[in-house]
């Protein structure tokens, strides 16, 4: 992770100075928290701590508001992100010994016209 990334990501701000930067409720932000849009980090004493990019998030919710997404639709916005996250992140690891024999088998198969079970391809779930 680079730096700049990581500092936005330590949680160093009190709820009552997120309250100030984004101008909500205290109660706004920990609903916020119980729909699972935002997770705060906690201190010693308990008490909930937020990065920039938890304030990111919270402004980002305030404007879907205004733009009148309700809470849903807000959680689905989240989720696709989410999901294209986890689809670039699969997308750019390297490719195995086991992805390169079903790529040439694919190509084969279908070079040739032929239409074989892959003997490469998974049959079910590993353990």
């Amino acid at each position: 992770m680079r730096e700049k990334e990581l500092r936005r990501s330590m949680s160093v701000f009190p709820i009552g100075t997120v309250m100030k930067l984004t101008d909500l409720s205290a109660r706004q932000i920990r609903y916020y928290e119980e729909q699972d849009l935002i997770h705060p980090e906690r201190s010693d004493g308990n008490r909930r701590m937020y990065s920039l990019n938890d304030i990111d998030v919270l402004l980002e919710i305030k404007d879907y508001l205004s733009d009148g997404l309700n809470m849903a639709g807000i959680k689905r916005v989240y989720e696709m992100k989410l999901e294209e996250q986890l689809h670039a992140q699969d997308t750019n690891r390297p490719l195995t010994d086991e992805d390169v024999r079903k790529i040439l088998y694919d190509e084969l198969i279908s070079q040739g016209g032929l239409t074989q079970q892959n003997p490469f391809q998974s049959r079910g779930p590993k353990l």
